[in-house]
């Protein structure tokens, strides 16, 4: 199990925490997400061997959130 937290612009309320939580969430290998709308940090903890921090990204992304690796 790995833990990665990541930047994520673009949040600003609790609905966006929740979209976030479940759109991570749903991915394979995610065990725990995260979400810090103050500090607008999100911490993934997840299997490497399933999926991997690029689609993490990509899902924050695609979310309409903008996500940075710390």
């Amino acid at each position: 199990m790995a833990n990665k937290k990541f930047k994520v612009e673009g949040m600003s309320c609790n609905h966006c925490v929740e979209t976030i939580r479940k759109a991570v969430g749903a991915l394979a290998g995610v065990r725990n997400v995260s979400v810090d709308l103050e500090k607008k940090e999100v911490a993934v903890d997840y299997d490497e061997r399933r999926t991997g921090l690029e689609l993490v990204c990509a899902t924050i992304n695609e979310a309409g959130f903008e996500a940075t690796g710390l």
